[in-house]
This record gives C-alpha cells, sequence and structure tokens, in this order.
C-alpha cells in the first residue's frame, strides 16, 4: 500500500511538473530570474530596448549616480563652447569644505589654486569627488543651485519622468549644511527610477561616448596623490578585488548613501554588444557588484542583435504602387535598409513587418503619378512584435522602422500616349456611368 501512495504522489509531481513547463505559455528564464535589489534593469544601449526590470519606475536615492548628470551637463558645456578642457577654476570655501570633509571622501583641495576642468572632471568620473562635482556645478552655472536648475531641465529634455534633482553630487541635501542649493529643500533627496537612470546613461553613453574613456580608468595620479575608481568591475583594479572583474566593463557611475544603500549603473561590451545596468539600494559593495554581474550574464546569455530582415525586402502582395500617366503602369518597393535589433534567443519567429505608406506622396486614391525617381521614399516598413513586450525601450521612440522605397525610375509617357490613355478612361467612364443607368 505505501508502494502504490508513493508511485501516486510521484505521478502527481510529474504532472505538475509538466503543467509548470508546457502548460504555462509565459514559463521563460525571465520568470526566474530576479536579482537581490530594490530596482534593477538592463538595456540594449544601441537601441534602448529594456531587456529585463525590477520595480523600473520607483524614484529612489540615486547617490553619486546624481553625478551622471552633472558630467553629461559638463561634456555638453565643452561641445557647446562655454568652456573647455584647459579651462582654469579657484574652488569656493563650500566646496573646500566639503573636499576637507573625510565623512565625504574628499581628496582634499587646495583653496586659491587653479583647478583645470579636465583634473577637476577626471575626479569626479573616476574618484567620484563631490568637491570637484560642485566646482564644475558653480563654473559652469555660477551657483549650484542654478546648476540645479540646469539639471532639471536636461532630465526632461532627455524624457526623464520619475526624478528630482536637488544638488549636482548626489548627497543628502542634509549633509551640505547651510551650503544647500538655493531654490531647494534643506532635507531633500536626489530622485531618479531605474528606468530613468537608465535613460540618463544611455545619453550620456550614446551622446557623448568619450565618458567611457574617463569611466575606465582605474586609478590616477590628482593633484600629488592617486585617487582609485570605486568601481571594482573594471580591468586593472588590483587583487584585492580582482574577482569583481567583468571583461568588457568600462564604466559607468557607483553611489552609495545610507539612504541610498549601494547602488551601481555599469555598461560592458561584448561582441559588438553594448549592455546597459542599474541596480538600486543594494546592501553592500560586494552585492552591488554581483548583482550587475547577474545582469549583464542574463542580458550577453538571452540575448543577440540580429538582421531580422535584410536591405531589399519586399512583402508579397504588397510591393507595388499603381503608377498614372507612366511609361509602366506600376512601380515596386522595397525597404531601403536592413532591420537590425536586439533580440532574445528562439524568439526570431516572432518578429514580422508590415508597411505604412506616407500619404503626402501619394495621390487620394493611393496611387504615383509620374515622373517617379528611383529611390523615391513612399513610407517606411515597421517591425512588429507578436508576443509579450514587457517594457518597451528608453531611446524616446518604441517603434523601429525603416524607409521604403521605390526600386526603378518610371519616366512620364509621351503626349500621344497620354492622349490615348486619356481617351480611353473617358471611354470607360463613360460606359460605367450608361451601365449605372440600367443598373
Amino acid at each position: 500500500m505505501k508502494r502504490e501512495f508513493r508511485l501516486v504522489r510521484l505521478l502527481l509531481i510529474m504532472i505538475l511538473t509538466f503543467s509548470t513547463f508546457f502548460i504555462n505559455p509565459h514559463f521563460s528564464e525571465a520568470s526566474t530570474f530576479d536579482v537581490e535589489a530594490e530596482s534593477a534593469i538592463i538595456v540594449d544601449q544601441e537601441t534602448g530596448e529594456i531587456l529585463y526590470a525590477k520595480n523600473p519606475d520607483i524614484a529612489l536615492p540615486p547617490a553619486s549616480m546624481t553625478k551622471m548628470m552633472t558630467e553629461y551637463l559638463v561634456l555638453e558645456a565643452i561641445e557647446n563652447g562655454t568652456i573647455s578642457w584647459d579651462t582654469t577654476t579657484q574652488i569656493s570655501q563650500y566646496a573646500y569644505d566639503i573636499s576637507a570633509n573625510y565623512l565625504f571622501s574628499g581628496i582634499g583641495l587646495t583653496m586659491n589654486k587653479p583647478y583645470t576642468v579636465k583634473d577637476l572632471y577626471d575626479a569626479m568620473v573616476i574618484n567620484s569627488d563631490n568637491a570637484t562635482t560642485i566646482a564644475l556645478a558653480e563654473l559652469i552655472a555660477g551657483t549650484e543651485g542654478e546648476f540645479v536648475r540646469m539639471m532639471n531641465e536636461k532630465a526632461e529634455e532627455l524624457g526623464l519622468t520619475d526624478y528630482k534633482f536637488v544638488n549636482s553630487s548626489g548627497l543628502n541635501n542634509s549633509s551640505l549644511g547651510e551650503n544647500y542649493p538655493d531654490g531647494t529643500d534643506p532635507e531633500a533627496e536626489n530622485l531618479m527610477s531605474a528606468r530613468d537612470t537608465a535613460k540618463l546613461a544611455y545619453h550620456l553613453v550614446n551622446d557623448y561616448p568619450e565618458v567611457l574613456e574617463t569611466s575606465k580608468i582605474p586609478r590616477k595620479e590628482f593633484d600629488g596623490q592617486v585617487i582609485e575608481n570605486y568601481n571594482w568591475m573594471l580591468p586593472g583594479m588590483g587583487e584585492g578585488v580582482a574577482s569583481f572583474t567583468y571583461e568588457g566593463l568600462d564604466g559607468l557611475k557607483t553611489g552609495h548613501t545610507e539612504l541610498a544603500g549601494y547602488t551601481f549603473t555599469g555598461t560592458a561590451k561584448r561582441n559588438g554588444q553594448r549592455l546597459i545596468t542599474v541596480v538600486m539600494k543594494t546592501e553592500s559593495k560586494s552585492e552591488r557588484f554581483n548583482e550587475t554581474r547577474k545582469l549583464m550574464d542574463y542580458g550577453f546569455n538571452n540575448f543577440k542583435t540580429v538582421t531580422l530582415f535584410e536591405k531589399g525586402h519586399q512583402i508579397e502582395g504588397e510591393s507595388t504602387i499603381t503608377v498614372k500617366k507612366g511609361k509602366k503602369d506600376e512601380v515596386q518597393i522595397e525597404s531601403s535598409q536592413a532591420i537590425e535589433t536586439m533580440i532574445k534567443n528562439g524568439e526570431k519567429e516572432n518578429y514580422s513587418v508590415k508597411y505604412e505608406l506616407n500619404e503626402e506622396v501619394l495621390t487620394d486614391d493611393g496611387t504615383l503619378v509620374a515622373p517617379v525617381e528611383k529611390d523615391l521614399e513612399v513610407g517606411k516598413m515597421v517591425l512588429t512584435y507578436k508576443g509579450q513586450d514587457e517594457y518597451g525601450n528608453i531611446s524616446g521612440d518604441d517603434e523601429i522602422s525603416v524607409p521604403l522605397v521605390t526600386t526603378e525610375d518610371v519616366e512620364k509617357s509621351n503626349w500621344f500616349m497620354l492622349m490615348l490613355q486619356a481617351i480611353g478612361d473617358f471611354f470607360v467612364n463613360l460606359f460605367v456611368s450608361i451601365k449605372g443607368l440600367f443598373a
């Protein structure tokens, strides 16, 4: 009897296991994958597509990841010619006080000494130094309060939605004492969601890829001392943290405050693919890097960039447009570019394309009028996905499409042929009208 009972129990377990894997159509590695962080995200740097997300829209303190916005505005100011790498500035009493405070891991700046923008920028990006960040903010905007206004304006411009910037460094305003920026609350905290943090990193890396040339530096001499990068995943960081090294990783920004926990925005490139990851509110320095490794491995192991549709692709039965007054009655259309994107392994069959014609180019009845030139853009070929798109993307454009163009020239008919066509059309219309009278 006991043997029969065990066999029945084993059979039930097998049935439940079968149901889990085969009856549930949404079962996948993503449904079981998780990270030890309050929120997290993986983004494809090329397209902005979100490959995985956990609580991506909860606004949390980003700590020093706030500095990515300061980095963006510094690089933008250099691009615009407002400042240059060789521009020099002296630090204010406020920046000096922050730099001298050991609680903020200051590197110890000197007053009444000129520092170049390049030196201050390197200390901010590599060592996450707060005082050099404040000095750059004051140089660009005059005051940190004005710089904070610029930060929030740029956030809106970049499409961030769940954020609030109250200072340039990522410290708590309460830690700044009486120096908290004008126009902000003395107890306020910077806030960003994981989605917005990834979006900021996406724009930073794509608009100013030179940031990675600095963020990948393990250590550098600054003002007579060696400053260390807090990113333990960088190659070359040394024996003490060598176990955290991740191949291809070259940025981007760590962060830590008591309220924020340990945060990290990472980016790595392997086999031509670059990922951006964010973890927020992890428990320790090591955990933020261990969880980032899990995100990176999941992204690189489960997704790859493929060409879904080649240049010149045509949809069968839909790839011609009628041409009026031409030597040919129709012209073929095709995609002018290939559609290439990052997809999850095994999901290629879930993608298809559709045509969306430009009504401004066509006549009211959906035709073209000769002459028609080759490569005339008549619309776009849009990628569609029949699966469940859980997260969307952060690039600002959820649609992936390429131009749809004509494949050849169609010359206009000569006057004699046009006259014959007009006569033919006249009698055809007349016949239809007469036929209608007796219908």
